[in-house]
C-alpha cells in the first residue's frame, strides 16, 4: 500500500461511505474508502510537487478516492499546456460522474480560446466522461457573455447516447436558460435532442432560482409527454 493510500484509509469516514456510496451507482464498492471531499481537496495542496508528479503518473489509480484526489490536483494547475496533457492523460481513466465533475479548474477561464478547440475535440470522443467533461467546461466557461451560438451546434452534434452525458447536456441546456435564455429556448422549443434530456433540462431550469417565473410557465408547455 502507498503512503497516499495508508493516508486515505486513515482517514475514511464509515457513515460518510454507507451515504455516498449509492450515489455512484457505476462504482465498484470495493474500489470505494469513503473520505469526505474537503480532506482530500486539502490533501491534494498539502502533497509536495515531486509527490504530486508521482503520483499524477501513477495511472491507473485502485481507488475511488485516489481518482478524486487526482483531480483536485488536475483544479490546482495554473499552467495550461500542462493542465490539458494532463487531463487528457487522466479522462480515459475516469468511470464516474462524480471524478469527472471534480476537475474544476478556475485558471483555465483566462484560456477560454485555446480551450474551445480542445473542448469541440472532446465533444466527438468515444469516450463518455471525455465528452461529459467537455459539455461541463462549455458550461462552466462559455455562458453569459462568452456565450456563441456554435456551442450549441457542437452539443447538438455529440453522437454518445449514454445517461450521463445526456444528464450534462441536460444541466448545460438548464444553466443556458438561466444565462442565455433567448438562445437556449430555441433548442427546446424546436426539441433538438431526446425526449429524456430535453424533458430534464426543463425539470432542472423549472427547479432554478435564476430562471424567472414567466419562463418557466412557458417551458412547462414544452415538455414532451
Amino acid at each position: 500500500m502507498t503512503e497516499i493510500q495508508k493516508y486515505l484509509f486513515s482517514q475514511q469516514d464509515p457513515g460518510y461511505r454507507a451515504f455516498t456510496l449509492p450515489l455512484i451507482p457505476t462504482i465498484d464498492p470495493d474500489t470505494f474508502i469513503g473520505v469526505r471531499l474537503p480532506v482530500m481537496k486539502q490533501y491534494a495542496k498539502e502533497l509536495g510537487a515531486k509527490e504530486r508528479e508521482e503520483f499524477l503518473s501513477g495511472l491507473p489509480h485502485r481507488y475511488h478516492e485516489e481518482n478524486i484526489l487526482h483531480a483536485f490536483i488536475l483544479s490546482n494547475i495554473k499552467e495550461y499546456d500542462g493542465f490539458i496533457v494532463k487531463v487528457d492523460a487522466f479522462l480515459p481513466f475516469v468511470e464516474n460522474w462524480s471524478v469527472c465533475d471534480t476537475i474544476c479548474n478556475k485558471y483555465l477561464a483566462k484560456y477560454k480560446e485555446p480551450l474551445l478547440k480542445e473542448i469541440y475535440a472532446w465533444l466527438q470522443s468515444e469516450e463518455i466522461y471525455r465528452v461529459r467533461y467537455g459539455v461541463k467546461c462549455l458550461m462552466n466557461y462559455y455562458l453569459g457573455d462568452d456565450f456563441a451560438p456554435e456551442h450549441l451546434q457542437k452539443v447538438k452534434k455529440i453522437k454518445l447516447t449514454d445517461y450521463y452525458v445526456r444528464m450534462m447536456i441536460a444541466w448545460y441546456l438548464a444553466t443556458g436558460l438561466a444565462k442565455n435564455y433567448d438562445d437556449f429556448v430555441k433548442p427546446i422549443e424546436e426539441k433538438w435532442f431526446d425526449d429524456f434530456t430535453h424533458n430534464k433540462a426543463i425539470q432542472k431550469a423549472i427547479e432554478s432560482y435564476r430562471v424567472s417565473e414567466e419562463h418557466k410557465q412557458y417551458l412547462k408547455t414544452l415538455k414532451v409527454k
